[in-house]
């Protein structure tokens, strides 16, 4: 996986893979998330939830979308968010691989927060799968499967999160290290 990686540490393809997962991200942010919002009462979508949700949230969300909102999360939203998992992991996973590449660290174990985006889609993947299920089984969800969809979601974020921080601290570390290579 590590070699697997470090192949595919080039600017222009990592650019490519930022630029379109950041447009399926901005076509859910603004297309199909406001479609089922729009069927919601205002109650936020459950992948739009990091820090989780219970059942009776579950429960009213789904009651309250009634029958168009639950088609449009299941066949306008979650298509699209199954795109989603694959390019953030990959494309984020690539983007903090370069920043490593760039400050001489690939060869340190640092190498392995790479696969932290990686970890984030998969957990989406699982949360995805969850709400499919609990879409597709609605009104007879089981506590299991929301708890379950729930600890998906708390993680997706929580590892998407401290991806992040991470990410920040190795910018700064690389824009440091530029403004010192010009300062000699």
């Amino acid at each position: 996986m590590k070699d697997l990686i470090k192949r595919n540490i080039s600017g222009k393809k990592i650019l490519v893979l930022f630029i379109l997962t950041n447009i399926i991200y901005a076509i859910m942010l603004t297309i199909t998330i406001p479609k089922v919002m729009s069927f919601s009462g205002g109650m936020k979508l459950l992948d739009m939830m990091p820090t989780g949700y219970n059942v009776e949230y579950v429960n009213s969300l789904l009651n309250t979308l009634g029958d168009k909102g639950r088609d449009a999360y299941l066949f306008n939203q979650l298509p699209v968010d199954m795109i989603y998992p694959f390019l953030f992991g990959v494309s984020y996973c690539l983007v903090l691989a370069y920043f490593l590449n760039k400050i001489g660290k690939t060869e340190s174990d640092l190498f392995y927060l790479t696969f932290l985006p990686l970890f984030s889609g998969l957990f989406d993947y699982l949360e995805n799968i969850g709400i499919i299920t609990m879409l597709n089984s609605y009104p007879d969800n089981s506590i299991l499967l929301t708890q379950t969809t729930n600890v998906f979601s708390v993680l997706k974020s929580s590892f998407t999160t401290i991806y992040f921080i991470i990410l920040i601290i190795f910018l700064i570390v690389f824009g440091k290290s530029k403004l010192f290579q010009k300062a000699k």
